[in-house]
């Protein structure tokens, strides 16, 4: 038995944006997001799931939008590449969203709220060691929060290290399926009592794909294999060529963008040919240039 992996774009969107998914992405949301003790019972999938075209595959991130039952809009995206603008992107996205709800003349009191959900492949903030991390608008001083309405959630899925025996909760499962179906041949009983999980189990698994959605996720995954390879041979010509001149921070540079790449440390070392310790010093330091020899 073979799975799908799940953080790939074609087979995410096909979990959690299926019209036949509500009640999966139901129990995702549930598990992962604070709706302040109350639980969604019914959501809008827009812009639901359709077998993608191969030709050009530009793009290295999905998206998934719902609007809840509660009046909130939720973006769900699934991210594996990292690249220089990221951040800035998922802000702008949540604000787009939130601000398109409306058109002139129409009241501003009519705004709901909207929550960008990003799930990564890679690290994104060293200096957290949570899993998850979520941001809002709130004062410098009192932490007062301001309103609410956007609200921005990551789960960093290289920081989430639990074994199947060590799931409790229903958020752990979740992260689980997400990080590592696409690596299991049978689904562990810890996952499979539960419902919605067990039929995400069912649209990953291999046996029941047509020749064409199969052909579609290998291509996917090679597209994103050798965009990565690709950068991690570019990274390593310009930290050669910063090792040769003697630029000590233009290596540092290079050693940030290898991990915002989404390289893991233990690449950026045998790459680097540097401790890792002294790579996580430079990533923990973004602010100075850290004399590497």
């Amino acid at each position: 038995m073979k799975f799908l992996d799940v953080k790939t774009d074609f087979a995410f969107k096909k979990v959690f944006g299926s019209e036949n998914s509500k009640d999966i992405q139901l129990s995702f949301l549930n598990a992962v997001l604070d709706f302040e003790g109350h639980l969604v019972d019914n959501l809008e999938i827009l812009d639901p799931y359709q077998i993608p075209l191969i030709e050009g595959m530009k793009d290295s991130y999905v998206d998934v939008k719902a609007h809840l039952d509660n009046g909130i809009h939720v973006i769900i995206e699934m991210q594996v590449l990292n690249y220089e603008g990221f951040e800035q992107r998922i802000l702008y996205n949540a604000a787009k969203t939130h601000s398109t709800q409306i058109v002139r003349g129409e009241q501003y009191l009519s705004l709901m709220p909207v929550i960008a959900l990003t799930l990564t492949d890679f690290i994104m903030f060293h200096d957290i060691p949570d899993v998850r991390s979520e941001y809002r608008m709130k004062d410098v001083n009192s932490h007062r929060e301001y309103n609410g309405d956007l609200r921005l959630v990551f789960y960093e899925l290289p920081k989430f290290k639990k074994t199947v025996e060590d799931l409790i909760t229903l958020e752990e499962k979740w992260l689980y399926f997400v990080s590592n179906a696409g690596s299991l041949e049978l689904k562990p009983l810890t996952l499979s009592n539960i419902p919605e999980i067990e039929k995400a189990f069912k649209i990953v698994d291999e046996a029941g794909m047509s020749l064409d959605e199969l052909e579609i996720q290998q291509k996917r995954r090679d597209f994103i294999m050798v965009q990565r390879e690709s950068l991690k041979k570019a990274l390593k010509d310009g930290f050669e060529e910063g090792k040769v001149e003697g630029k000590i921070g233009e290596r540092a540079k290079i050693i940030r963008s290898m991990n915002k790449a989404g390289i893991i440390i233990h690449e950026i070392a045998r790459i680097t040919e540097l401790p890792e310790d002294e790579i996580n010093d430079v990533l923990l330091n973004e602010s100075r240039d850290t004399n590497l020899y």
